[in-house]
């Protein structure tokens, strides 16, 4: 039977502020987190296990996760690999594990971003902001289009006039990291840390690959474009 979960609703939070959901086994984090959102303005519901964070999601939908990874019974990683097969919701992973190799992996999964434990309060608000900040500008369809092509984010698959183009993992992961940030210039450091790239030299070489399948003219990009000094950024119709 799901454990209990504990709903914060002290006044404060304005009813339409955004909703978020902290599933961690510890108690003292759990409960650290929620006070501290809950004083920042957000609506704050707490789950102790991925069980808990199910039974809840069922009812009550979510701006954003914040998600340990060392959970009993179901850990974090595995949780929201699961959780994105169904729902793009953000999520803000917690560890207290630094290693690349498990930050890779919670990438992997379609975790938004990454924070390795101990923080500071302030760090944690400012992801939050910035993971919602995105999501608030992801296509709520779940699909991008870019002229005669279409791109849908969940089934990181690209389309063009009904006919599927066939795209290669790192071409998928591209896309579908632009497809959820469109309109914000992405650096090729974030690309190149985002997976195990080869380097900011890969990532030029992916971009232009990855042009060559959803421009009409790669050599003059219309939808992926270059920012001078910063990067690449998406601009879907």
């Amino acid at each position: 039977m799901p454990t209990p979960i504990k709903v914060h609703r002290a006044s404060g939070p304005d009813d339409n502020a955004p909703h978020i959901l902290v599933v961690d086994d510890d108690s003292r984090i759990r409960d650290l987190l929620a006070r501290y959102l809950h004083d920042h303005g957000f609506r704050v519901t707490t789950a102790v296990d991925a069980a808990s964070a199910r039974a809840t999601m069922r009812s009550l939908s979510f701006d954003l996760l914040i998600l340990d990874v060392m959970m009993p019974q179901e850990s974090g990683i595995d949780f929201a690999r699961a959780l994105r097969t169904e729902s793009q919701v953000p999520i803000l992973m917690l560890t207290a594990r630094a290693e690349p190799e498990q930050r890779i992996e919670g990438l992997e999964t379609g975790v938004d971003d990454y924070l390795a434990k101990p923080f500071d309060p302030r760090e944690l608000l400012l992801r939050v902001s910035n993971v919602l900040r995105r999501g608030a500008s992801a296509p709520a369809t779940g699909e991008v289009r870019m002229g005669s092509f279409i791109f849908h984010v969940s089934r990181g698959e690209l389309k063009r006039d009904g006919e599927s183009v066939r795209l290669t993992e790192r071409e998928r992961d591209l896309l579908r990291y632009f497809a959820q940030r469109p309109g914000m210039p992405v650096s090729r450091h974030e690309l190149a840390k985002d997976a195990d790239s080869g380097g900011e030299r890969a990532v030029d070489v992916q971009i232009n690959r990855l042009r060559r399948k959803i421009e009409h003219d790669p050599a003059n990009p219309v939808y992926l474009q270059t920012v001078r000094g910063k990067g690449y950024i998406l601009y879907p119709e």
